[in-house]
């Protein structure tokens, strides 16, 4: 197997776990999350992100792994791929780097991070209704961008695999 395969397959397995994570956050995760008192719904969140934030390997190597598998055939793609199928490599990588993983950095990750700052047993209802306002709309928009995004990479990278058997 050579280098664009072995990146095509690593590119589809590691996609497929990112866009698993935040569809299932946007269909199962958050609508859960969503009939908890503000109190509970942002403390469960902020657990929820203290296992991210404390570098857990496997959410980590998964995370980042996709981004430079996905790199890595885009340039491979760029070399060695023509057409149609140098267009699906490239295609999938602005995708998701400008639709998965740029929304993340700049839009979900610092609203985790503010979240992580407040000190929910010190707020009064009226603050926690507002922390949550702040928060909970803005973070599930973009989740689900990310989410119809990470599903559209994996099905351009799988399409790309089909082409290239």
């Amino acid at each position: 197997m050579d280098a664009i395969n072995i990146a095509l397959m690593v590119s589809i397995v590691l996609c497929s776990l990112v866009s698993g994570l935040v569809f299932a956050f946007a269909v199962v995760v958050m609508p859960g999350l969503k009939v908890l008192s503000d109190h509970d719904f942002l403390q469960a969140f902020q657990m929820m992100d203290r296992v991210i934030q404390n570098n857990q390997p496997i959410f980590i190597f998964v995370w980042l792994g996709s981004v430079v598998a996905v790199v890595t055939l885009g340039l491979l793609g760029i070399w060695h791929l023509d057409g149609i199928n140098c267009m699906l490599a490239i295609l999938a990588l602005a995708i998701y780097l400008l639709g998965v993983q740029l929304p993340t950095a700049t839009i979900n990750i610092p609203l985790n991070n503010q979240l992580q700052t407040q000190y929910l047993d010190a707020m009064s209802d009226s603050e926690l209704r507002e922390a949550r306002k702040k928060f909970e709309p803005r973070w599930t928009l973009w989740n689900s961008i990310r989410a119809v995004l990470a599903t559209v990479t994996t099905v351009l990278l799988i399409v790309l695999a089909l082409r290239l058997r």
